[in-house]
């Protein structure tokens, strides 16, 4: 009994010494995180400060604070036009992203067909392709199509750069589903789009809200679409009106800031209203496959 005693005293106190050594101090994990709060929240107070605070004043602290920059973004600089537009070409690109890479991550996902392989391949090697390489074709296929100055090419433009990396992220989240749960609902009388809606969607819903958050989010920022395809004003976008407040003699910092905290807050409200499902849906296994 003396050695099982005595294995048992030193495995104990392997497994103490062990925690021990796993439970850091609190000051280790709050001291780098503080830091890299710090830098990370910076720049967004100089924002902030420039945004509030009178035109010509050298004050660190945003006091008395004034809105006068973002009335002249607003109504001055047509940023409200430019949000409108924004807002349009977000939208319309999320919807046409998910509803498209759906159908398509379903399919690669259910079905087995000859060529699958190399053709998914082809998908994400066409994340390597900068769009700027694109940009003399794509321009000239749209000119044929009269879409230039409208706000339907940049939304074709950003879903066609979307969907690869979407129809794969979409393709591995329902390949989490069980095939067993649509073999039964065909069992009770639902055919494959009637299953699919009933048994499968509701449970893709995490991996759709990713998939759709990050399309409106590029296409809410991306600039160089936007640049390139609309040359006119009441068209243009919040990138490209951030780019007007700037020329080559000055810059007027207050408007500056106020237009990217403008262009800033809608996507922070809707990660802040979405963060539940994005975390559950990267977490769900996107990558299986």
């Amino acid at each position: 009994m003396a050695p099982e005693v005595k294995h048992t005293r030193s495995g104990r106190s392997r497994g103490r010494r062990h925690r021990a050594w796993d439970e850091a101090p609190r000051w280790q994990i709050y001291l780098p995180l503080g830091i890299y709060l710090l830098f990370t929240l910076i720049p967004f107070y100089w924002i902030f400060l420039f945004a509030v605070r009178p035109a010509g004043s050298t004050s660190l602290v945003p006091w008395p604070m004034t809105g006068e920059h973002f009335a002249k973004v607003w109504t001055e600089r047509s940023f409200a036009t430019y949000f409108q537009n924004s807002v349009v070409t977000g939208v319309a690109t999320l919807l046409m992203t998910t509803v498209v890479a759906l159908v398509g991550g379903y399919a690669l996902a259910r079905f087995d067909f000859r060529g699958k392989r190399p053709f998914m391949l082809v998908l994400l090697c066409s994340q390597f392709v900068p769009g700027a390489l694109l940009l003399v074709p794509l321009f000239r296929i749209f000119a044929e199509l009269q879409l230039i100055n409208s706000l339907a090419s940049v939304v074709v433009a950003e879903t066609v750069f979307q969907l690869p990396l979407s129809m794969i992220l979409i393709s591995g989240f329902i390949r989490n589903v069980p095939y067993s749960l649509e073999e039964a609902a065909w069992v009770d009388g639902c055919n494959r789009f009637h299953g699919f809606r009933v048994v499968v969607l509701p449970l893709l819903r995490p991996g759709l809200i990713a998939v759709g958050s990050f399309a409106f989010v590029h296409a809410w920022n991306h600039f160089l679409f936007a640049l390139m395809f609309l040359s006119r004003q009441d068209k243009q976008t919040i990138p490209v009106g951030l780019n007007t407040l700037m020329s080559a003699d000055s810059v007027d910092l207050g408007a500056l800031a106020a237009g990217g905290i403008i262009a800033a807050v809608p996507v922070v409200i809707v990660f802040a209203f979405i963060q539940k499902w994005l975390i559950t849906g990267f977490s769900s296994g996107a990558v299986k496959g």
